[in-house]
């Protein structure tokens, strides 16, 4: 029994120790790719054809993911046949090259999707940042109703 006490005694003694862990995920700044990138890890430049031509203003790629700057409102086509994930092997442009619209006249004529995207403007995980929306008239393509003028415990309803 005198073991037992001081085995409890000692293990008492000792002083818990807290761990704490920090995570910071870093994505650093948007990749420089003459037609687009890739919307995944590790954001790789995409080939003519895989953005449809929504995706470009003035010959510039509007930006994918965290790097999204285009219009609020945005569907774009894509063409999964030029993803390496859907077994796309061809060449890949490669960061900082420089795009050659002159080599690529008529592509968007040519262009075949085989999906459309929606994009949304990212906050840093603030909700009352600006999102795009589905055509779906519920507000913000969050498919909670916002926007329709009813708060739904909210606090940002009109």
């Amino acid at each position: 029994m005198t073991a037992t006490v001081g085995l409890c005694i000692a293990l008492g003694a000792q002083k818990a120790s807290a761990v704490q862990v920090n995570i910071n995920v870093q994505i650093g700044p948007e990749p420089a790719c003459p037609y687009g990138y890739f919307d995944y890890a590790p954001y790789s430049c995409a080939p003519v054809g895989y953005y449809g031509p929504r995706w470009f203003v003035a010959g510039v790629f509007v930006g994918s993911g965290q790097w999204y700057h285009g219009p609020a409102d945005f569907h774009g086509e894509i063409n999964r046949a030029y993803d390496p994930r859907f077994g796309y092997v061809g060449p890949l442009p490669h960061r900082g090259e420089h795009c050659d619209w002159g080599r690529h006249v008529g592509w968007e004529k040519h262009f075949h999707s085989s999906e459309m995207r929606t994009e949304y403007h990212h906050d840093n995980g603030n909700h009352y940042g600006q999102y795009k929306h589905e055509d779906d008239n519920r507000g913000n393509g969050h498919g909670n109703g916002h926007g329709n003028g009813k708060d739904h415990g909210h606090g940002h309803g009109d």
